[in-house]
């Protein structure tokens, strides 16, 4: 039988009510047949991270302080749960055994692992699955990598396609019995490694918002949710601050192209947003844009020098320079005399006059300037290299806003143009441009 893995945010499990919505789904589709859940969630706003909760508990035991009030409030969540569901997971021994622990001195890693692996517990009880622990099957190399052998002995462990299994996030074991987590939101990571171990026909991840929006809803209050998109197009809106899902959780199912489903637990009949290596004609039909996005903390390098383009080795040398500070640069467009270079406004903290003047003594410019502030925008659409237009609904749509742009850039998978505005035009521009292209 075909299985599905569904990763279960800490909204979706935030409290025992959640719970119930979940096993709703899963039974609502065999082939929902592992489940991979993140530690519980907020509640109310006003609810601490149990994970930042953790944190603090293993720091305070560090310096010999007493985390008993910081501590009963991580076992007051779980042992709620447990109780409202009615399901027997013995939590108070896992909680008196993560208290010894800690007190004991287990790594960080260890301790901020527990709440997810608390929460699979509870899952795996109330779901009567099998519970999976991925510190014996997900093993990281040392950079934060997945291991070869974690694909083959993850498959193994879930070869039975007749059982239900319950596979915590967010952590594994460093291949020497010692837990390892992934960076924050590793649940998503773990999601994908488990689909691709399992061979899944689908990877859901089930959070809060039905699929991933077209643009940022603080600008645009009633953006749409993406219908499909590629894995190429995510890539790129979230390379340009969209909240998407983090590029280490599309890897592992991307490889093999497994698709990915976003859907939100609270509306499950809504059919959210599909990763998938290729787009439908339909979509392709229907809509010339997978989403706008964009930041702000940019700074901009301007130079020109006459002839620049007769110079030998010019950008070679300029690169060298940002390279000898530690600066990456972002985007780098040109013209026969002149050159720009996009870099992030944090890059160049503390050091902007150093680098400026190194640059001044090696490549002896006509001018060079910095621009402090700009803001860059990228409309991101896999089709649009083939369709004619895009380009100039871009720049008629910002005309009409009266929105001055600074620079344009596309590059040359042609998946997006990117336009460089100034700080205080950059949320007309966002409007004026899903205008344009989402109209309403």
């Amino acid at each position: 039988m075909s299985r599905i893995v569904c990763k279960f945010g800490g909204t979706s499990l935030a409290d025992a009510n959640q719970f119930r919505k979940v096993r709703a789904i899963v039974e609502s589709d065999k082939r929902r047949s592992i489940i991979v859940p993140s530690a519980p969630g907020k509640r109310v706003p006003s609810d601490a991270k149990l994970t930042d909760l953790l944190y603090l508990c293993q720091q305070s035991a560090s310096m010999g302080s007493d985390f008993t009030q910081v501590f009963t409030r991580v076992s007051e969540r779980f042992l709620e749960i447990e109780r409202e569901l009615g399901v027997k997971a013995d939590m108070a021994k896992h909680l008196e055994q993560l208290r010894e622990d800690i007190i004991r001195g287990v790594s960080k890693d260890h301790v901020a692992s527990r709440g997810e692996y608390l929460n699979g517990l509870l899952m795996a009880a109330y779901l009567g699955a099998e519970f999976v622990d991925p510190k014996d099957c997900i093993m990281l190399t040392p950079n934060g990598g997945v291991h070869p052998d974690t694909y083959r002995m993850l498959g193994e462990r879930l070869a039975r396609t007749d059982r239900r299994y319950v596979v915590p996030g967010f952590y594994g074991s460093d291949g020497h019995g010692q837990i390892k987590t992934f960076s924050r939101g590793g649940s998503d990571i773990s999601g994908a490694i488990v689909a691709r171990a399992a061979q899944a026909e689908l990877y859901e991840n089930w959070t809060d918002v039905s699929g991933l929006l077209m643009a940022d809803p603080r600008i645009i209050p009633h953006a749409k949710p993406m219908e499909e998109a590629t894995y190429a197009e995510i890539r790129e809106l979230s390379y340009m601050g969209a909240t998407v899902l983090h590029d280490e959780a599309i890897s592992p199912v991307r490889e093999v192209g497994i698709p990915i489903a976003i859907k939100n637990t609270n509306a499950p009949d809504h059919p959210g947003t599909r990763i998938v290596n290729k787009l439908s004609e339909e979509i392709i039909k229907s809509t010339e844009i997978a989403g706008i996005a964009g930041k702000k903390n940019f700074v901009m390098i301007n130079i020109e020098k006459n002839l620049m383009n007769k110079e030998v080795g010019f950008a070679f040398r300029l690169f060298g320079v940002l390279e000898r500070h530690g600066v990456s640069f972002e985007h780098c467009p040109s013209a026969i005399d002149s050159m720009s270079v996009i870099v992030e406004a944090s890059q160049l903290e503390g050091k902007a006059d150093i680098v400026l003047d190194e640059i001044r003594n090696t490549l002896r410019p006509d001018r060079l300037e910095l621009e402090p502030q700009i803001a860059l925008i990228a409309v991101v659409g896999e089709d649009m290299a083939e369709t004619i237009g895009i380009a100039a609904k871009v720049f008629v749509a910002l005309r009409d806003a009266n929105v001055n742009v600074r620079l344009i850039n596309q590059g040359a998978s042609e998946l997006n143009i990117i336009v460089g505005v100034m700080p205080e035009d950059y949320e007309k521009a966002l409007r004026a441009l899903y205008a344009v292209f989402v109209p309403s």
